[in-house]
This record gives structure tokens, sequence and C-alpha cells, in this order.
């Protein structure tokens, strides 16, 4: 037999989520160990209740080391018009997200 989740306990999964990638961005420049244990803290409650990040709240970590990404602190950001996309380099892993721009068919 399956377990469904409670909605109400999504919602709250949903707050808290949004709450601990607020918090990771405050602490980023002083504390970038507690933005990253915010991230990982995020990550894990997505995964237990199933849920989906925003596009926004993607594009805000590395998805290989997991760390919080802040522009000119440990990551640079870059267009690429011939792949067109944007891309993140983590200083700390120095692996590239991108993430495409542009039309979509």
């Amino acid at each position: 037999m399956r377990k469904h989740k409670d909605l109400g306990q999504v919602n709250i999964a949903k707050e808290r989520i949004k709450l601990l990638f607020s918090e990771a961005k405050k602490n980023a420049a002083k504390h970038p160990a507690r933005a990253n244990r915010y991230i990982f803290l995020a990550r894990k409650l997505a995964m237990r209740y199933n849920l989906r990040m925003s596009s926004e709240q993607r594009r805000e970590y590395c998805h290989k080391c997991y760390h919080y990404l802040l522009p000119g602190k440990n990551c640079t950001v870059r267009t690429n018009s011939k792949t067109k996309c944007v891309e993140y380099l983590c200083a700390d892993c120095k692996h590239i997200n991108r993430y495409g721009y542009g039309n979509k068919n």
C-alpha cells in the first residue's frame, strides 16, 4: 500500500524550502558553509516530499557539489552565444552548470 503525503505537510515543506533559500542568500557572503547547509536541508526536504524546486531555486546551487552559488564570490556567470546558454562556473568544484535561453519550439 502506498503512503500519500498530507497536503498540509507538502505546503509546509514548500514554505520551508523557500525560507531556507532566502536564508542561504542572506548568509552566503559571510558564512558560505552555513549557506551550503541550508541548500542541503532544502534539497533533503524536496526529496522527502517529492517536490520539484522552481527554476530560480535550481539556478542558485551547483548540481555537482550542491554549494550555494553567489556570482562574483564563488561562481562566474557567462553567456555562451554558440550554445545559447548561461553558464555558471562553480569555483569550488569547477563544474559548469548550463541553463538555456532563447526561443523554444
